[in-house]
Protein backbone atom coordinates (compact mmCIF):
# COMPACT_ATOMS: atom_id res chain seq x y z
CA UNK A 1 0.00 0.00 0.00
CA UNK A 2 1.31 3.42 -0.66
CA UNK A 3 -0.17 6.57 0.17
CA UNK A 4 1.04 10.68 -0.88
CA UNK A 5 0.11 12.06 2.20
CA UNK A 6 -0.38 16.46 1.87
CA UNK A 7 -0.92 18.95 4.61
CA UNK A 8 -3.61 20.80 3.23
CA UNK A 9 -5.64 24.15 4.62
CA UNK A 10 -8.34 23.63 2.13
CA UNK A 11 -9.21 20.25 0.41
CA UNK A 12 -12.33 18.68 -1.52
CA UNK A 13 -13.22 15.97 -4.59
CA UNK A 14 -16.26 16.33 -6.68
CA UNK A 15 -17.54 13.73 -8.47
CA UNK A 16 -19.69 14.95 -11.52
CA UNK A 17 -19.64 18.41 -10.30
CA UNK A 18 -21.26 17.62 -7.04
CA UNK A 19 -18.56 17.49 -3.71
CA UNK A 20 -18.75 14.00 -2.26
CA UNK A 21 -15.80 14.56 0.51
CA UNK A 22 -13.99 17.81 1.85
CA UNK A 23 -11.94 18.94 4.86
CA UNK A 24 -14.09 20.49 6.70
CA UNK A 25 -10.91 22.14 8.47
CA UNK A 26 -7.45 22.69 7.42
CA UNK A 27 -6.31 18.76 7.80
CA UNK A 28 -4.44 15.96 5.19
CA UNK A 29 -5.11 14.82 2.03
CA UNK A 30 -4.22 10.79 1.72
CA UNK A 31 -4.20 9.32 -1.90
CA UNK A 32 -4.36 5.53 -1.33
CA UNK A 33 -2.80 3.48 -3.78
CA UNK A 34 -2.98 -0.80 -3.42
CA UNK A 35 -1.42 -3.27 -4.79
CA UNK A 36 -1.66 -6.75 -5.24
CA UNK A 37 0.16 -8.12 -1.78
CA UNK A 38 -2.05 -5.95 0.55
CA UNK A 39 -3.61 -7.32 3.34
CA UNK A 40 -5.82 -5.78 6.18
CA UNK A 41 -2.84 -5.58 8.66
CA UNK A 42 -1.05 -3.80 5.71
CA UNK A 43 -3.94 -0.85 5.89
CA UNK A 44 -4.21 -1.22 10.09
CA UNK A 45 -0.45 -0.39 9.69
CA UNK A 46 -0.46 2.91 7.65
CA UNK A 47 -3.50 4.02 8.96
CA UNK A 48 -1.96 4.44 12.49
CA UNK A 49 1.19 5.84 10.96
CA UNK A 50 -0.60 8.73 9.03
CA UNK A 51 -3.28 9.14 12.22
CA UNK A 52 0.42 9.51 14.29
CA UNK A 53 2.51 11.26 11.80
CA UNK A 54 3.73 14.71 13.37
CA UNK A 55 3.20 17.31 10.28
CA UNK A 56 1.22 19.59 11.79
CA UNK A 57 1.85 23.25 13.39
CA UNK A 58 0.57 23.20 16.92
CA UNK A 59 -0.60 27.12 16.06
CA UNK A 60 -0.98 29.10 12.88
CA UNK A 61 2.22 29.91 12.24
CA UNK A 62 2.20 33.12 9.40
CA UNK A 63 5.12 32.91 6.79
CA UNK A 64 7.17 35.97 8.83
CA UNK A 65 6.84 33.19 11.59
CA UNK A 66 8.34 30.63 9.43
CA UNK A 67 10.93 32.84 7.87
CA UNK A 68 12.08 34.24 11.92
CA UNK A 69 11.63 30.53 13.42
CA UNK A 70 12.76 28.36 10.15
CA UNK A 71 10.52 25.89 8.42
CA UNK A 72 7.98 24.27 11.00
CA UNK A 73 9.67 20.20 11.01
CA UNK A 74 6.18 19.91 12.16
CA UNK A 75 4.93 19.89 16.34
CA UNK A 76 1.65 17.74 16.34
CA UNK A 77 0.33 14.88 14.91
CA UNK A 78 -3.49 15.01 13.25
CA UNK A 79 -4.28 12.46 16.22
CA UNK A 80 -3.29 15.37 18.53
CA UNK A 81 -5.48 18.69 16.89
CA UNK A 82 -8.42 15.66 15.64
CA UNK A 83 -7.24 17.16 12.52
CA UNK A 84 -9.68 15.76 9.76
CA UNK A 85 -8.72 13.65 6.68
CA UNK A 86 -9.71 13.35 3.38
CA UNK A 87 -8.78 9.91 1.96
CA UNK A 88 -8.92 8.92 -2.18
CA UNK A 89 -8.01 6.27 -3.69
CA UNK A 90 -5.73 6.23 -6.60
CA UNK A 91 -4.26 3.27 -8.45
CA UNK A 92 -2.47 5.55 -10.10
CA UNK A 93 0.06 5.08 -7.18
CA UNK A 94 1.55 1.81 -8.48
CA UNK A 95 2.08 3.18 -12.23
CA UNK A 96 5.39 1.20 -13.58
CA UNK A 97 7.28 3.99 -16.23
CA UNK A 98 10.19 2.98 -17.13
CA UNK A 99 9.65 1.76 -19.83
CA UNK A 100 7.89 3.33 -22.80
CA UNK A 101 5.31 6.59 -22.91
CA UNK A 102 2.41 4.75 -21.69
CA UNK A 103 2.01 3.64 -17.87
CA UNK A 104 1.82 0.30 -16.94
CA UNK A 105 -1.24 -0.33 -14.42
CA UNK A 106 0.04 -3.86 -13.54
CA UNK A 107 1.27 -3.55 -9.87
CA UNK A 108 -2.07 -1.57 -8.92
CA UNK A 109 -4.88 -4.24 -7.32
CA UNK A 110 -7.94 -4.49 -8.84
CA UNK A 111 -10.94 -3.13 -7.58
CA UNK A 112 -11.79 -6.42 -5.99
CA UNK A 113 -8.76 -6.13 -4.03
CA UNK A 114 -8.41 -3.03 -3.55
CA UNK A 115 -12.06 -1.17 -2.86
CA UNK A 116 -12.47 -3.47 0.41
CA UNK A 117 -8.76 -2.65 1.65
CA UNK A 118 -9.21 1.35 1.33
CA UNK A 119 -12.68 1.04 3.32
CA UNK A 120 -10.89 -0.80 5.65
CA UNK A 121 -8.09 1.96 5.97
CA UNK A 122 -10.94 4.35 6.31
CA UNK A 123 -12.98 2.37 8.77
CA UNK A 124 -9.28 2.02 10.75
CA UNK A 125 -8.98 5.64 10.99
CA UNK A 126 -12.44 6.53 12.21
CA UNK A 127 -11.93 3.74 14.73
CA UNK A 128 -8.85 5.36 15.86
CA UNK A 129 -10.65 8.48 16.11
CA UNK A 130 -10.18 10.38 12.84
CA UNK A 131 -12.95 12.52 11.15
CA UNK A 132 -12.53 11.29 7.52
CA UNK A 133 -13.80 12.09 4.26
CA UNK A 134 -13.53 10.30 1.34
CA UNK A 135 -13.65 10.51 -2.44
CA UNK A 136 -15.75 7.76 -4.17
CA UNK A 137 -14.31 4.59 -5.44
CA UNK A 138 -13.31 3.78 -9.29
CA UNK A 139 -15.20 7.11 -10.22
CA UNK A 140 -13.83 10.30 -12.20
CA UNK A 141 -12.91 12.75 -9.68
CA UNK A 142 -11.54 16.21 -9.68
CA UNK A 143 -9.78 17.11 -6.31
CA UNK A 144 -8.80 20.86 -5.42
CA UNK A 145 -6.41 21.14 -2.24
CA UNK A 146 -4.20 23.81 -1.22
CA UNK A 147 -0.95 22.34 -0.12
CA UNK A 148 0.33 24.08 3.10
CA UNK A 149 3.44 24.62 3.56
CA UNK A 150 4.09 22.79 1.21
CA UNK A 151 4.08 19.58 2.73
CA UNK A 152 4.19 16.33 1.24
CA UNK A 153 5.33 12.94 2.06
CA UNK A 154 5.40 9.32 0.36
CA UNK A 155 4.43 6.64 3.17
CA UNK A 156 4.74 2.92 2.05
CA UNK A 157 3.92 -0.42 3.99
Amino acid sequence: MRMVVQRASRAEVRVDGAVVGRLPEPGLVVLVGVTHGDTPATAEKLAAKVWDLRLLDAGELTAADHAAEGWSKGDVSASEVGAPLLVISQFTLYARTKKGRRPSWSDAAPAALAEPLVAHLVTTLRTLGAHVETGQFGALMDVELVNHGPVTLILEA
